[in-house]
């Protein structure tokens, strides 16, 4: 085709791949297209998408005719789309020149992109606009054709080894130019001064842009990161935004609002109160959204870490590095911190609190170990123990302080309203311990909170404002400006630049902290104490299961209580795991922070004293009041979670319990009226039989009268109103109502015609078996003696 065809078509198949913008179109439906399901359509559409596949050959081909396509601006993030349409432009240079007012009739704003910028654009928000688009089959987030292209991309725009690929050209002259900057259609104020393109500032210092590929080709880079940044984390609520703008930013705005009214442009300015909620956005981001966003983070882990070494010369430096290489060292405080706070904060703040939280903790805590991603191995050794963290992160770990402390406190509160008897919830207890604890990391994270705390002597507390955010003020590669040398300096920048200047600082190590650490131990002992009484629960019942209970002819289960959770169907092996996750999470934070054994064995004292002396669990934590017991919250915490619960017994005649599902409640109904008659006709005769002091009156005490029963009612009067039957010795034939009794009857009777043995033997061998069976029970359980009578 024609570049004039294909520039017509380009929307509509962009459109027709990533879907519309408004979610009514799904298009290929990257997020479920899987190998495993449909293996052709998943190779094709790779293929085609690759980034040296046809659809990125469009891409460069009408990019060297410098076409332009409308991306609407109600479709962006809530921040950007409100400070946009308030005429005040973001930082990102990604907006730069690009906003155009619609003409006369038009509809709304509108960026002017490229066709790179374009494509990625959909690319990017297509994992936003189609959350909701029909699965038909359980999907794997990490086997999805888009998360298999989000990872290509990301190898190929950001290598981690040699220079970014130049783009296929059709023209024998060489490679694409990149984009020219455009003069602004709009006059716009802005969040300070913003940065401009790594590429223009090196292009001007580089005598031949054709002598390095990267320096020419940087620009596809810097725009891919970008815009994944900004589609997939520039989220926040009115609240974090209110925050976060410096007093350098607010002044701007106000500046820009008092000047605006003089002129026209379109719409006039919202109020403040009206641009503020403007911010406000309802954000939930889905698991798939949260593994994408972890891809993202390790991958820059990985090509930030792949930064040659400085040479010793920083004359040189200056000369020889590459835009490449200054692009990863500036990649992750420039480009992704920020909104990966605040992207995280949000997460802690509102995700629900079930096991679908781990894909959040499991990217939270890639990002705090960039050691994982560097090249070095540690060396191979027999016995796998923790690798200490080399001083050399001490840096990172500094100007990335509040990820560290802020959200480890998050996270503590999280994990204290969980309950830590479920494997699941356990097993990120000991992943976020067992990270804290590697060697050397807790001393690392304390240096940093005391640089934090350092008084300020010698800095002018004017140029503190100044360097607060990396964001504001001048480049990262403006001519290499002196290096800031005061740690404490640098690590009160990234926490004010995050927080504010009136941010009251939490420490890790502090009081309060260790009093939540404290909290979160004691709730590990009792949820240990929880897993092993269940556990035993379970042994008990599946030693105590005999054949005759099996068939339920004893009605002792009929009063029982169910004390156990989840773990009884889940099995053994994972309440064994659930054990070891918390005995292991108990001895990470001992070395994290330093408890005592004297603390523990306190603390487990305090969670012993939870099990009075036949191993039941006490009640939940209540006060006595004049209308009897009520909850504190620490019992309805107990409760929720399943550490202690009231043990709720029927108090009445166990002849008129509620029917339970496994009876048939017709023959409930019969066998009750017989054996009222037979109660009533025979209650003198059992009233003798009771009475007698040889083997057949305990025989017939132990299976005529229920002395639990009879202490109730003699002392509850309330029991005694309840009861219409006689209290006295009753024959009982409830149990044969019972569906496992019934197929045991008819098995015996099959069985027995089986051994051509007719109803009325079998009848008889039935009688025989529960006499023995009753004898047994009287002489074991009665005290009934052969010396004695």
């Amino acid at each position: 085709f024609s570049l004039k065809e294909l520039h017509g078509i380009f929307p509509w198949l962009v459109e027709s791949i990533f879907g519309s913008l408004d979610g009514i179109i799904v298009g290929w439906n990257l997020r479920c297209l899987q190998g495993r399901t449909n293996p052709n359509e998943y190779s094709v559409a790779l293929d085609f998408l690759d980034p040296s596949g046809p659809m990125m050959k469009l891409v460069y081909k009408l990019q060297a005719e410098e076409y332009r396509y409308d991306f609407p601006v109600s479709y962006l993030p809530g921040p950007v789309k409100a400070s946009i349409q308030e005429q005040v432009l973001p930082e990102c240079s990604l907006y730069h020149n690009k906003v155009q007012f619609p003409s006369s009739g038009g509809l709304g704003l509108n960026l002017a992109l490229n066709p790179f910028e374009y494509y990625m654009f959909y690319f990017a928000i297509s994992l936003i606009t189609q959350k909701n688009s029909p699965v038909t089959h359980h999907v794997s987030p990490s086997n999805s054709a888009y998360f298999i292209l989000v990872d290509t991309y990301l190898k190929c725009f950001l290598p981690t080894e040699g220079s970014v690929l130049p783009p296929p050209s059709s023209n024998a002259g060489g490679a694409i130019p990149s984009p020219t900057p455009r003069s602004p259609a709009v006059p716009f104020s802005s969040y300070g001064m913003h940065h401009t393109s790594l590429l223009k500032r090196h292009i001007a210092h580089q005598p031949s842009v054709n002598a390095d590929p990267a320096s020419q080709e940087i620009w596809r880079s810097e725009t891919l990161l970008q815009i994944f940044v900004e589609m997939w984390l520039h989220h926040y609520s009115l609240e974090m935004y209110q925050k976060m703008q410096s007093p350098h930013v607010k002044l701007e705005v106000l500046h820009y609002r008092l000047s605006i009214s003089s002129k026209h442009h379109g719409s006039p300015a919202q109020s403040s109160y009206q641009a503020l909620h403007a911010y406000q956005e309802s954000f939930k981001p889905t698991e798939e959204h949260v593994l994408v966003v972890r891809l993202l983070v390790k991958h820059l882990h990985a090509f930030s870490n792949s930064l040659k070494p400085e040479p010793l010369s920083p004359s040189a430096h200056s000369h020889t590095a590459s835009p490449l290489e200054e692009f990863k060292r500036v990649v992750i405080p420039r480009f992704v911190q920020e909104k990966l706070y605040i992207f995280l904060q949000h997460c802690f703040g509102h995700w629900p609190l079930d096991a679908s939280f781990r894909a959040v903790l499991e990217m939270w805590l890639s990002y705090l170990q960039p050691w994982r991603y560097a090249p070095e191995k540690p060396p191979q050794s027999a016995e796998p123990l923790p690798r200490s963290v080399s001083e050399k992160w001490a840096a990172f770990i500094q100007e990335n302080l509040l990820m560290y402390t802020k959200l480890f406190v998050g996270f503590l509160n999280r994990a204290l309203r969980t309950d830590l008897v479920s494997p699941k919830n356990a097993l990120m207890v000991f992943r976020v311990a067992k990270v804290f604890a590697q060697p050397n990391l807790a001393e690392m994270i304390l240096k940093g909170e005391q640089l934090f705390l350092e008084p300020e002597l010698v800095i002018p507390h004017r140029q503190h404002r100044l360097f607060m955010s990396p964001t504001l003020g001048g480049s990262f590669l403006s001519s290499r400006s002196p290096a800031v040398t005061d740690a404490s300096f640098k690590v009160k920048s990234h926490v004010y630049s995050l927080e504010g200047q009136d941010f009251q600082y939490k420490q890790m190590f502090g009081t309060e902290v260790r009093n939540l650490v404290l909290k979160l131990a004691q709730l590990i002992c009792q949820a240990q104490q929880t897993a092993k009484s269940i556990s035993d629960h379970s042994a008990e019942t599946m030693a105590t299961q005999s054949f005759f209970s099996w068939f339920r002819f004893t009605p002792s289960d009929m009063n029982g209580s169910y004390t156990g959770n989840d773990l009884d169907e889940i099995g053994q092996d994972s309440i064994k795991k659930t054990d070891e996750y918390l005995e292991k999470a108990l001895e990470y934070l001992c070395q994290i922070f330093k408890l005592s054994e004297a603390q523990l064995t306190q603390m487990m004292m305090k969670c012993g004293t939870a099990q009075d002396e036949n191993g039941k669990k006490q009640l939940p934590d209540c006060i006595q009041s004049e209308n009897g017991l009520i909850l504190t919250p620490l019992g309805r915490y107990q409760i929720i979670n399943g550490l202690r619960r009231f043990e709720v017994q029927y108090q009445g005649d166990a002849e008129l319990q509620p029917i339970r599902s496994y009876e048939n409640a017709t023959l409930v109904r019969l066998l009750f009226r017989l054996s009222s008659v037979l109660n009533e006709r025979f209650a003198d005769q059992m009233e003798v039989l009771c009475s007698r002091e040889d083997f057949v009156g305990r025989l017939c005490r132990y299976h005529l009268i229920n002395p639990h029963l009879v202490q109730k009612i003699r002392y509850s009067p309330m029991v005694r109103d309840r009861t219409s039957q006689n209290w006295g010795p009753r024959i009982s034939l409830r149990f044969l109502a019972s569906y496992r009794t019934l197929i045991s009857l008819l098995m015996i009777y099959f069985l027995a015609s089986w051994f051509y043995i007719g109803p009325v033997g079998c009848t008889f061998i039935i009688l025989i078996a529960y006499f023995l069976y009753a004898v047994i029970m009287t002489f074991f359980f009665e005290g009934w003696k052969p010396h004695e009578h």
